[in-house]
């Protein structure tokens, strides 16, 4: 069993058009992943790529720094 970080599981790139069913190279399918969005040079259709990235959580108080007390 391979092992895949969660960028890789997330990302599908396509091996072909998915509107006309022309094959991408292989330059194309890095641009595609590295892109997301490439347009297809026979039928011209945009193949975007839809990844869902988890965005860390904001801390609602930062209570590494100190507070400038009033004196």
């Amino acid at each position: 069993m391979s092992k895949k970080s969660d960028r890789e599981k997330q990302i599908k790139v396509y091996d072909s058009c998915p509107h006309c069913g022309r094959d991408l190279s292989p330059w194309e399918k890095v641009l595609l992943g590295v892109d997301r969005a490439l347009t297809c040079k026979h039928c011209w259709y945009r193949i975007q790529l839809e990844v869902t990235e988890k965005k860390p959580d904001k801390p609602a108080d930062d209570k590494s720094r100190p507070k400038d007390k009033a004196v």
